[in-house]
């Protein structure tokens, strides 16, 4: 994938992050604090009780990088990476701390939250972005009481003042951070602060229309948003379920253009969501926090499903215990793209509680280079042609806190049907990304069968038209008359045992409930057994795995393959051994 970098996005972070920073010292000085908590706040936020426990004992891991750093404070550890320094100014961890809740896990809260305020309370340090303030207020008020408890009155004061500082800032700097998840998160942090904090009322009824207005413009009317991440969906949603509560508890009613995004919204999480529970792993998602997702979908307390056969621009095949879900539109373009993929017609499959079929994912907390690996088509359960990615890594664009790449020269048009059938389901999609290069269009059909047993599939290189073909000759003539090569991959989940049978006419997939799977193909293809990376928060390396790979040459107008995913029986864990 392609890189170029700009020098005007350098310049316009720069120019970004020092009026952040001017403004955060100018509205430290004379600002009127808050005086206390005019609610009672309720944590909402979901925290990991053994992250909290490897905290206190001094094992820091933020995005990927691990510091032991045992009786230290946070705020005195060299940061070994910004996405490190954005997750502790973020304040995420106070909901680990606070799921242990013993007095030492509120001890070192209360003391990293005081450092914090001594060193970057007047304006200072790479925390002061709207969406790191806004986070970090949320998670300040979230656990108050815990910050509080036990404090001199002196500490108290400052605390309240640094909250007061916080809010007058996002009051100021919320729209000048990012469209889409930083603008939500910022907004909730002004309108939690609002609600909660004596002398901060003023701000709760222009946050309010503001989020309205966010909510109508960036969430579409299939519940979806332009990055077509499922995961930032899922935060959208949370962080619009904890203002609607907040709000009602406080005696306003949400605005009609908030309850609808979360009447929209809702459908949209349930379809993008596996069997397992988890989120499809798209456009730089993850599976999803571990209980996040249920539980705000009955804060909402919306149980509708939606109708809609591509929503979000992904399709769903369900039945049995079988979920298949589909990239199935052109990626995101543009500032929506910086953490996009190139994965138009990936899939990813899951049997009951046990994915199986996945995509890498994002490699984001692993390093620039696994993360561009991890934007790159090879990286996904779909065709590659000749080498090349179906999106390139472009120009730069800049935020609030980094340069990022965004995607050009993806696919333009992907059309999709789901043909009629009375002994399945089936869908049939192309993209034109490999077009311009080589005048082929990538054709996929995937059939599931009504009890979810087995799952065919056929990927098709077609020139669709006379002008296509002039293209395609002149990349055959480049390879020699060898044929276009090109590759289907599967990558599996690390949990996965894979054995090639039959000289590479099948691979058998035993899944650690005992489920046996059997990958076919055509007699034109062999499959084999590559290394590959599954990209996973929150762990030091990527997990190591496998994936099956077919390797060919395209060297007609119509090249075509068939293969097959079937579940065979449960077998005794114990004989599973042999595969291992």
């Amino acid at each position: 994938m392609g890189r170029v970098m700009t020098k005007s996005s350098n310049i316009s972070t720069q120019y970004l992050r020092f009026m952040h920073w001017l403004y955060a010292r100018a509205l430290g000085f004379g600002a009127k604090p808050a005086t206390g908590f005019r609610t009672q706040p309720e944590p909402r936020s979901i925290g990991r009780y053994a992250r909290g426990l490897q905290l206190k004992a001094g094992n820091i891991m933020f995005a990927g990088h691990l510091v032991e750093a045992p009786n230290t404070l946070l705020w005195d550890i060299a940061s070994p990476a910004d996405g490190f320094t954005q997750e502790a100014h973020g304040f995420g961890w106070l909901d680990d701390l606070a799921s242990v809740g013993d007095k030492q896990s509120r001890k070192i809260s209360q003391e990293w939250v005081q450092n914090w305020i001594d060193i970057y309370g007047r304006g200072s340090g790479p925390g002061w972005m709207p969406d790191l303030t806004g986070r970090r207020l949320i998670r300040w008020i979230h656990h108050g009481f815990m910050l509080l408890q036990g404090i001199e009155p002196k500490k108290s004061e400052i605390f309240f003042q640094s909250l007061g500082h916080q809010t007058l800032f996002l009051s100021k700097r919320w729209s000048k951070t990012s469209p889409g998840l930083p603008r939500f998160e910022a907004l909730t942090g002004l309108i939690y602060a609002g609600l909660t904090l004596d002398g901060m009322e003023q701000h709760v009824r222009p946050a309010t229309i503001a989020l309205a207005r966010e909510c109508r413009t960036q969430v579409d009317s299939t519940g979806g948003i332009q990055t077509r991440n499922p995961e930032e969906l899922l935060e959208v949603f949370t962080l619009l379920t904890w203002v609607s509560s907040a709000l009602t508890e406080a005696g306003w009613v949400p605005s009609s253009a908030h309850l609808e995004a979360l009447d929209r919204i809702a459908p949209t999480l349930r379809f993008l969501r596996h069997a397992d529970g988890s989120l499809g792993r798209f456009h730089g998602g993850g599976k999803g926090l571990e209980g996040r997702l249920d539980m705000a979908l009955v804060q909402s307390g919306n149980k509708k499903v939606t109708s809609g056969s591509l929503v979000m621009g992904y399709a769903r095949l369900s039945a049995g215990r079988t979920s298949i879900i589909v990239d199935s539109a052109p990626p995101p373009t543009g500032r929506a793209s910086v953490n996009g993929h190139a994965s138009t017609l990936a899939f990813e499959l899951c049997s009951g509680r046990s994915p199986l079929i996945v995509n890498c994912g994002s490699g984001e907390s692993f390093g620039s280079d696994w993360r561009r690996a991890g934007r790159a088509t090879p990286s996904h359960s779909t065709l590659c042609l000749n080498g090349t990615s179906s999106a390139s890594l472009g120009h730069s664009l800049s935020d609030s806190n980094s340069v990022t790449e965004a995607l050009i020269d993806g696919p333009s048009s992907v059309l999709y049907e789901f043909p009629e059938t009375n002994k399945g389901l089936k869908f049939e999609a192309g993209h034109n990304g490999y077009l311009k290069n080589n005048g082929l269009t990538h054709v996929r059909r995937l059939d599931l069968t009504l009890d979810g047993i087995t799952l065919s599939g056929e990927d098709m290189l077609l020139t669709l038209d006379s002008k296509d073909q002039k293209p395609f000759q002149k990349a055959f003539e480049t390879s020699g008359l060898q044929g276009i090569p090109f590759q289907l991959r599967f990558h599996l989940h690390p949990d996965v045992a894979a054995e090639v049978d039959m000289g590479g006419m099948a691979v058998s997939l035993a899944l650690k409930t005992g489920e046996i799977w059997v990958f076919r193909c055509d007699s034109n293809a062999k499959a084999f057994l590559e290394p590959s990376v599954y990209f996973e928060k929150n762990r030091l390396r990527p997990r190591s795995t496998k994936q099956v790979v077919l390797s060919l040459r395209a060297i007609e107008y119509a090249t075509s393959v068939r293969w097959s995913l079937s579940k065979l029986q449960k077998i005794d864990l114990k004989s599973r051994e042999h595969l291992e």
